[in-house]
């Protein structure tokens, strides 16, 4: 008897009037505001300028998009290119769909024109923008749960994910819920950069690399208890051979940066300091100006009292007279 589960969302798209709101699409964009948000303030922590993050996310957002949906078209063409299926159903991003390896590569191209054209070093970069690009993973996997899509195994766990959909080849029933394992390991993810970073200075890319690091050694086990199609090398999945690769890969680019280049880039952004040295002349100047200000108007303020003493005075003297021309006229009588 099942006395818990997660329950799935009887349709993944709410309609506005004529304008659709899909779920799916919903948790791309917050992710993508989260991880910019984050993003920015870390590197204005390391001395770069506000806004530069977002216009660099300009470039790599629509690359990663791209590069997501490319990786999961050709590694899973049959979904759009066998027998029965129609090809432009690839296209269809918002039904889901988004491989994160094509996201990362493509999205650091993007990334890498956005940075060379503002004359800003790539890896400092993707070190500011490794957390919330975790942040914004874990957002994103809920995006699957609208879509009922990417469950894992059967199970009568109490946090297991009821499916209820039968399109598609799905069975109903409660599946491990496989999005949320994801989304918990990515805040995780998130949260070791972010004290690590605090803890030994990561710099040149190192950041980065932990993220990749850490996600792929959560997502080769998450993938493994995945049940949907996919292809296979020796009876495993391709994404756990690819998340091994990957994470390889970056163990060696912490291990060779480290000795190559320790500590941190001292310079993120050319002339972010500058900026900030003329803002704050700027607020420095203005408040030399406020006390002549003030100067003035207590010097026009004691002119002003200046000019009532004397009239005063005045008029004191000429009481004076009258009354000397009174007590005269009163002998003359």
């Amino acid at each position: 008897m099942e006395l818990a589960y997660i329950p799935s969302p009887s349709r993944g798209v709410i309609h506005l009037g004529p304008i659709p709101l899909r779920g799916y699409a919903f948790c791309i964009i917050i992710g993508v505001f989260v991880a910019v948000w984050l993003g920015n303030k870390r590197w204005i922590a390391r001395g770069g300028r506000a806004g530069t993050v977002a216009d660099i996310a300009v470039w790599a957002v629509p690359f990663g998009l791209i590069g997501g949906r490319l990786y999961h078209v050709i590694t899973d063409y049959q979904l759009y290119f066998s027998e029965g299926r129609d090809w432009v159903d690839a296209f269809k991003i918002w039904e889901g769909g988004l491989g994160i390896w094509g996201a990362i590569a493509f999205g650091a191209l993007g990334a890498w024109i956005g940075c060379r054209r503002r004359g800003i070093p790539l890896p400092a970069y993707a070190d500011a923008v490794a957390p919330g690009i975790a942040f914004a993973q874990a957002i994103g996997r809920w995006g699957n749960w609208f879509n009922q899509e990417l469950y894992g195994r059967p199970t009568d766990l109490p946090w297991a994910l009821e499916i209820t959909s039968s399109t598609d080849g799905r069975v109903p029933g409660t599946y491990h819920p496989t999005f949320l394992y994801e989304s918990l390991w990515c805040i995780g993810v998130a949260l070791l950069v972010i004290w690590a970073d605090r803890r030994f200075k990561l710099g040149h890319g190192r950041a980065f690399a932990l993220y990749v690091a850490a996600y792929c050694s959560g997502r080769a086990w998450i993938e493994y208890m995945r049940v949907d199609d996919a292809h296979k090398i020796l009876g495993v999945r391709l994404n756990v051979w690819t998340a091994l690769i990957v994470f390889l890969l970056a163990v060696t680019y912490i291990v060779v940066s480290a000795r190559k280049r320790p500590g941190r880039e001292p310079v993120v952004e050319p002339g972010a300091s500058d900026a900030e040295a003329d803002d704050k002349a700027s607020d420095d100047k203005a408040s030399d100006d406020e006390p002549s200000d003030r100067k003035a108007a207590d010097g026009s303020a004691a002119d002003s009292d200046v000019e009532v003493s004397d009239d005063e005075a005045g008029a004191d003297a000429e009481v004076k007279d009258d009354a000397k021309d009174e007590a005269g006229s009163t002998k003359k009588t």
